[in-house]
C-alpha cells in the first residue's frame, strides 16, 4: 500500500532518575553518599534513507518512543543513556507541525537526518548534594521528562521532470521506455494509481530522473479524479513535460489548456516550472492528418515550427523547438522548451526526446548553481 501522509506521535525517552547511595566499606573511614547520576533518555531523530520509499512501516506504530534513560547506580556510577530512537523516512519528507502546519525539516538527500526531539536529561545522584551542613543528603533527582509532540510527515518525491497529462494519455508507456521503471500499463483510464520514479540515462555517465503521477481531468483541483493527489509529488520538480493525446477526442488546445489551469490552481510554483509539450500517439494518426494537426497546434501557442535543431527531432514532421535552447543558458520560461509528436510504440522522436529534456534539465541545474 502506498501511503504518501502520515499523522503520527512521536516522544523521546525520560531521564533516569539519580541514584541515593552512600559509601560503606569495612576500614574506610569518611564514607560518604556515591549515589551516580540518571543516564539520558533517548532522542527522536528523523533521518532520509533511500531504501525507504512510502510511510507503509508507519501504518501499526502510529505513536513512536524513545527509550528511557537507565538510573543511576552506586560508587557515583552513571546510568545508561538510551540510544537514539533512529526513525527512517524516504527522500523528499517533510516533517510538519500537525497543529500548525510549520515545516519543521525538510529531508531530501540521502544520510540528512534531523534531531527532533532530544531526550529528558538524568537525574543528579545524592552526591551532588553533600555539604559542610548536609554530609548526609538522602535524596536525589528525578530525570527530566521526555518531549512528546503529534506530526505529520508528507513525501514529496524527488524528480528532474514530472510528466502531466489526462488520464490514457500515454505516459506510463513513456516512462517505461525512456527508463527503469515498470509501471502498470493497460487501456484503460486511470490504470496509474501512485507515482512512479524511473532513472532516464543518456549515455554512460549522465541521467535525470522523470516522474509519472496519475492522469488529470478537468475540475481535478475540486477533487475529481486522482490526479490532483499526487501534484505534491512533482511539486519540487522544475520541468514539466505536458503529453497531449493526437488520437483523442478532446481538442489539442483543450487538453493543454485544462492541464495547465489545473496546474495553476495546485500550485503558482509549480505553473511558472519550465515545461515542454510531447504530442503522443503519432503512430496511429494518418500522416496528412497529423502533419496538419501538429502545425495547427504550434501556431495556436503562437509559434512557429522549426525544422533545425540538435536533437534529431524527426525531420519529415514539424515540431518548434527555442532557438536558444541549443546553445545558450537563456529560454523564455513563459512558452514550451519543444513542442514534438512523439510515439512511444514505434519510438518516434523518443530519443530526442530524452536528449532536449536532458539539455532542459541540465540548463536548470546550471542556473541553480549560477545563483548558488
Amino acid at each position: 500500500m502506498f501511503k504518501d501522509s502520515v499523522k503520527i506521535k512521536v516522544t523521546s525517552g525520560k531521564g533516569g532518575p539519580g541514584c541515593v547511595a552512600f559509601r560503606r566499606e569495612k576500614f574506610v573511614l569518611n564514607g560518604g553518599p556515591n549515589g551516580g547520576d540518571g543516564g539520558k533518555g533517548g532522542d527522536i531523530v528523523f533521518k532520509c534513507d533511500n531504501n525507504t520509499h512510502a510511510f507503509s512501516h508507519f501504518h501499526n506504530n502510529m505513536h513512536i518512543k524513545a527509550e528511557n534513560g537507565r538510573p543511576g547506580l552506586g560508587s557515583n556510577m552513571t546510568g545508561k543513556s538510551a540510544p537514539a530512537k533512529v526513525i527512517p523516512v524516504p527522500p523528499g519528507t517533510q516533517i510538519l507541525d500537525a497543529e500548525s502546519g510549520e515545516v519543521l525539516a525538510d529531508l531530501v538527500n540521502h544520510g540528512d537526518a534531523i534531531t527532533l526531539l532530544k531526550g529528558g536529561r538524568g537525574g543528579l545522584g545524592n552526591t551532588h548534594f553533600k555539604s559542610a551542613t548536609n554530609q548526609r543528603p538522602t535524596y536525589a533527582q528525578p530525570g527530566e521528562p521526555g518531549e512528546s509532540k503529534a506530526i505529520r510527515l508528507e513525501l514529496k518525491l524527488i524528480a528532474d521532470v514530472g510528466l502531466v497529462g489526462f488520464p490514457n494519455v500515454g505516459k506510463s508507456t513513456l516512462i517505461s521506455v525512456v527508463s527503469n521503471a515498470k509501471p502498470e500499463i493497460a487501456n484503460y483510464e486511470f490504470t496509474t494509481l501512485t507515482p512512479k520514479l524511473g532513472q532516464v540515462n543518456i549515455g554512460d555517465f549522465e541521467s535525470f530522473i522523470m516522474a509519472d503521477i496519475p492522469g488529470i481531468i478537468g475540475g481535478a483541483s475540486d477533487g475529481r479524479g486522482l490526479g490532483i493527489e499526487f501534484l505534491k509529488h512533482i511539486e519540487r520538480t522544475k520541468t514539466l513535460l505536458f503529453m497531449v493525446d493526437l488520437a483523442s477526442y478532446r481538442e489539442l488546445d483543450e487538453q493543454i489548456e485544462t492541464l495547465k489551469a489545473e496546474v495553476s490552481k495546485f500550485s503558482d510554483v509549480l505553473a511558472n516550472s519550465s515545461y515542454a509539450i510531447a504530442l503522443t500517439r503519432a503512430d496511429i494518426v494518418a500522416p496528412e492528418e497529423l502533419v496538419q494537426k501538429v502545425e495547427s497546434f504550434i501556431e495556436s501557442q503562437g509559434l512557429h515550427p522549426s525544422n533545425e535543431s540538435n536533437f534529431k527531432f524527426d525531420s519529415e514532421l514539424p515540431y518548434y523547438i527555442q532557438e536558444s535552447a541549443d546553445t545558450s543558458l537563456g529560454y523564455d520560461k513563459s512558452k514550451p522548451y519543444f513542442i514534438a509528436p512523439i510515439s512511444s510504440a514505434t519510438g518516434k522522436n523518443i530519443e530526442a526526446l530524452k536528449y532536449a529534456l536532458f539539455n532542459l534539465v541540465d540548463t536548470q541545474r546550471k542556473v541553480a548553481l549560477q545563483e548558488g
